[in-house]
């Protein structure tokens, strides 16, 4: 989301609330496929980008 420039608060109600924005953004929980797929809508990008493994943080 960083390189698109994409503000946690535009993506509340999107993928969820605040706390689950936030949560995402910190890569301290992962996505989900329903998140997947209302990203993928809303931002007009291929999920295959959001599906790639990426490490959580403490």
């Amino acid at each position: 989301m960083e390189e698109m420039n994409i503000k946690q608060k535009e993506l509340v109600g999107v993928i969820g609330g605040k706390s689950r924005v936030s949560e995402i953004s910190n890569k301290k929980k992962r996505l989900t496929s329903e998140m997947i797929r209302k990203l993928e809508k809303s931002l007009h990008i291929s999920a295959s980008i959001l599906v790639n493994n990426y490490q959580l943080n403490p």
